[in-house]
């Protein structure tokens, strides 16, 4: 597994972001992609119950992210994203989120991504279209995001 690059102010996977999910990804493959979450109650919607917008979240970035490892990154924004929410996703719980390219093309992509509980169960996943960026952004620009992998945080 190669730990991808994170930005310092993404909802997702910022490391800056004091309202952010702190998502770690990881490759582990070509076209694959891997994190672990355990969601807390300031991202729940009823009780004990991750919001349906959290999941959608979680499962956009994991599906844009199987493209970054090719090089040069493609950097794309989403032009479809069909959700499926098959079970509640819990708080408080070990969650395996796992993505996965489906299809990619001169400017377009599609994939797939899915959240399991700690009991292997499906349950939330997506299928999504994605659209290169316009633009690919600079070293620059990267670096002014804070684009980099980050070491991974202690526990405490």
């Amino acid at each position: 597994m190669e730990k991808q690059a994170s930005s310092r102010a993404c909802f997702v996977c910022g490391v800056e972001n004091p309202n952010g999910l702190h998502l770690c990804f990881y490759s582990t493959g070509s076209g694959k992609v891997t994190a672990s979450f355990t969601a807390t109650s300031e991202y729940q919607s009823y009780p004990g119950v991750l919001h349906g917008g959290i999941v959608a979240a979680i499962l956009d970035e994991t599906a844009g992210r199987v493209f970054l490892k090719e090089y040069p990154p493609r950097f794309m924004y989403t032009a479809k994203l069909e959700i499926r929410y098959r079970k509640i996703v819990p708080i408080g719980q070990p969650l395996k989120i796992i993505g996965r390219a489906v299809k990619t093309r001169a400017r377009m992509a599609q994939s797939w991504s899915g959240i399991y509980g700690s009991d292997e169960t499906l349950l939330a996943e997506a299928n999504a279209m994605y659209i290169d960026l316009p633009n690919i952004p600079t070293e620059d620009v990267l670096e002014n995001f804070g684009w980099k992998v980050y070491p991974d945080r202690k526990v405490k």
